[in-house]
């Protein structure tokens, strides 16, 4: 944890939707006029598009069926703790960018699958802001977590993970729900071992639970939209938060545990403008009465 140079991270795995909590949470940032240096999990997987289909189909030749993105030995969490560390200390760091598609090759200038040059953080920021798969991962000597100062947890129920995955992975990457199927199944090891376990760790957790049908994801036509999901809000340490005034802001709210609120899932972007605003506010306050 950094006084000076604050560390936030939001974790959960492919197609959990941390995506749309990042877009929040640079709301927030353009809003609070906070400058951020944004870190993307997928710039710290050991292997790009090509090299990790070779490197999948080795481990599958030699017994092991669940070689993933997800586990320790297919992305190079030491880097990513010494950035996280790095910041920490003195609000610097190395990152590059992985090319997802053609709209970023011609962003990165780079080819889609590939990575670019590691490249220094752009100073001064106020904070990290890092987004991916093991932003609080405590596991074979790697501790992720003790360096940040704000962690976030993004976990719907796991089947309507597997919808948004199956979904997006279809519609934008081509896959067939076979092949998306096959996905999850590797992952499964490596997501009990390292995914799961990082929401202990979390200081916030949001959970979408959806309120139609979601017991076949693997026919789901249709992604569950808010009106037809819940979000449970769990809170690691409650002191400090106001509930009352958190209820009487968000219409539909009630509480279901001493720490947990849950929420209509239209309401989650309030919600979450609501519960982050004050938390970064005081990360970046307390960093000024640091200098």
């Amino acid at each position: 944890m950094s006084v000076r140079h604050p560390v936030i991270v939001v974790t959960g795995s492919s197609g959990a939707g941390t995506t749309s909590v990042r877009n929040t949470f640079q709301q927030i940032f353009r809003r609070e006029k906070v400058q951020a240096a944004y870190i993307e999990g997928d710039a710290f997987h050991r292997y790009d598009r090509a090299a990790m289909r070779q490197k999948t189909a080795e481990e599958e030749a030699c017994g092991n069926h669940h070689f993933s993105h997800f586990g320790l030995d297919a992305n190079l969490l030491e880097e990513l703790e010494s950035l996280f560390r790095d910041y920490g200390e003195s609000g610097t760091g190395r990152t590059r960018h992985y090319v997802h598609d053609s709209a970023e090759a011609e962003r990165y200038g780079a080819p889609p699958g590939h990575f670019t040059a590691w490249h220094d953080l752009e100073t001064p920021t106020d904070l990290l802001f890092y987004e991916g798969l093991h932003g609080a991962v405590v596991a074979d000597g790697l501790d992720l977590a003790r360096h940040t100062d704000l962690k976030i947890g993004v976990v719907p129920v796991i089947n309507l993970e597997w919808i948004q995955k199956i979904h997006r992975d279809r519609n934008t990457r081509g896959y067939s729900t076979e092949d998306v199927m096959a996905t999850i199944l590797r992952r499964m090891p490596d997501y009990a071992q390292y995914i799961c376990p990082q929401f202990t760790h979390t200081d916030i957790n949001f959970q979408r639970i959806p309120t139609v049908d979601t017991s076949n994801p693997f026919i789901a036509r249709w992604i569950p939209t808010p009106d037809e999901s819940m979000v449970v809000i769990r809170f690691r340490n409650p002191r400090g938060i106001d509930f009352p005034y958190l209820l009487s802001m968000i219409a539909g709210s009630f509480m279901s545990r001493a720490n947990s609120i849950v929420i209509p899932g239209n309401k989650l972007d309030l919600a979450m403008q609501l519960i982050l605003t004050p938390l970064i506010l005081r990360l970046i306050e307390r960093q000024q009465r640091s200098q």
